[in-house]
């Protein structure tokens, strides 16, 4: 046997899916910005294992060293450690190292020779 159904309980209906359409759109969203945030740090941490490459055979120094290194540079020069790994790559295009970061560097590189 059928029930009548009424307009409220079409209005309802129609409410109940707009409330989960509603929340489709908000998931979709979020995955969205979770998934450029993971885009955009695997493309930081590209950068900065080659960087971390370039101090390993410079210096020469462990990984982990060549990190600190790179985060040590970071904090002294209050820029992002992705930018300052940039700007070490660039310089294996012909590009300088801005002054800061070259002093701050050179700094780094003459502490972990004190260390040994």
């Amino acid at each position: 046997m059928h029930q009548a159904t009424t307009p409220y309980d079409e209005l309802r209906v129609t409410a109940a899916s707009s409330a989960g359409d509603a929340a489709l759109v908000a998931e979709v969203i979020e995955l969205r910005a979770e998934n450029d945030q993971l885009v955009r740090a695997l493309s930081s941490r590209a950068v900065i294992d080659q960087a971390r490459g370039m101090l390993m055979a410079l210096a020469p120094c462990s990984s982990e060293r060549a990190w600190g290194l790179l985060v040590d540079v970071s904090q002294h020069c209050n820029i992002k450690l992705r930018d300052v790994a940039a700007a070490l790559i660039a310089t294996a295009q012909g590009e300088l190292l801005p002054e800061r970061i070259q002093r701050e560097l050179h700094r780094a590189l003459r502490r972990l020779r004190d260390q040994r």
